[in-house]
């Protein structure tokens, strides 16, 4: 009988590559991996891993064993996501890893909105842009906030994409530039020689303040470049430079900026919450997708503000408000559903 823990480190080290790397992710020390693989191939009667002085890889039949382990490992989650469903009551642990900017903004949110589910607990982590699909299908967290600038993150076997939001890329200047009048049109031809600043060559959100500025040229050869879209809003407040940021980066509330919509349908990207199949129907992963969902309805509502027509009325209760605001409430219903409310 193989050991099912036995899997998980096998298919983590097929993840890694390495016999350290595999220590590090599951918090073992790097003989206890190497016991652990050499008892498994034991269990197995062959050769997993192709052993030399300065490094491991997997035989074929370890990577066999690694697609087998994959499907048996999600098949094992969803046996205890259908029990737990039937428990019915949220409780355990949720691990939710978010772009830095979407954590910030969704942060308080979730935690007013859990708060009542007394039996569970939330971790709310940070990680660079790409990773946390890669995070939701190794295990290493139940549920991610990605960004998409391109329109590339669709379903796959295991896992399930639910759109959030989208989130444009808005002109930020200072409060005493001439352009913080809203009476002033936007013209990007006019702003080419500002002094721009932007996230480093290669970043998402700099390659999309390229996209918006290549049909008027671009900007100068060399904008400043500075990592973090919290540090490039605090720089503009001081009147150092403009930016163009996502809509999503003001959620950190920096004051002194004045804040502009480009002309047209300007470039930005959709944010998403991943998680895996096997585990969406776990009453703690349902919950917490489904405040999370909540959660950017009010986030969307801020980035565009909701038509009067669209606004609730009076009457509505503001008891299950997440934000302690009552905007854009009519929408829960459908965002419910979607998750089985």
């Amino acid at each position: 009988m193989l050991d099912l823990r036995r899997l998980v480190v096998i298919c983590e080290f097929a993840r890694r590559g390495s016999i350290v790397a595999t220590a590090e992710s599951l918090g073992y020390s790097p003989s206890a991996v190497s016991q652990q693989l050499v008892a498994l191939e034991r269990e197995t009667g062959t050769a997993l891993i192709d052993r030399t002085a300065r490094s491991a890889e997997l035989t074929d039949a370890g990577r066999r064993l690694v697609a087998h382990a994959e499907r048996i490992l999600s098949m094992v989650e969803e046996a205890e996501s259908d029990l737990s469903a039937h428990a019915g009551t949220p409780s355990g642990r949720v691990v939710v890893t978010a772009f830095p900017t979407a954590a910030v903004a969704f942060a308080p949110a979730l935690a007013r909105s859990l708060r009542r589910h007394t039996e569970l607990t939330l971790r709310l982590g940070q990680s660079r842009s790409g990773r946390g699909m890669r995070e939701v299908q190794s295990g290493e967290v139940d549920i991610a906030l990605v960004d998409d600038w391109y329109g590339r993150v669709r379903d796959s076997e295991n896992l399930r994409v639910f759109t959030l939001l989208r989130d444009p890329l808005v002109l930020v200047v200072p409060r005493k530039h001439r352009l913080a009048d809203p009476d002033v049109p936007v013209d990007l031809r006019e702003l080419r020689d500002e002094p721009w600043m932007a996230t480093p060559d290669g970043e998402p959100s700099r390659l999309a303040v390229d996209r918006l500025l290549v049909d008027v040229g671009g900007t100068k050869p060399t904008p400043w470049e500075f990592e973090g879209l919290g540090t490039i809003l605090s720089l503009v407040a001081k009147g150092i430079g403009i930016a163009a940021v996502p809509a999503l980066a003001l959620a950190a509330g920096v004051r002194g900026l004045a804040v502009r919509q480009f002309p047209g349908n300007p470039v930005g990207r959709d944010v998403h919450a991943v998680a895996r199949g096997s585990s969406v129907n776990r009453p703690a992963v349902s919950v917490t997708l489904r405040a999370i969902h909540v959660a950017a309805r009010y986030i969307a509502a801020d980035l565009d503000p909701v038509h009067p027509a669209e606004r609730p009325s009076d009457d509505e209760g503001a008891g299950d408000d997440p934000t302690g605001d009552r905007r854009d409430r009519s929408a829960r219903g459908a965002m419910g559903r979607a998750f089985g409310e």
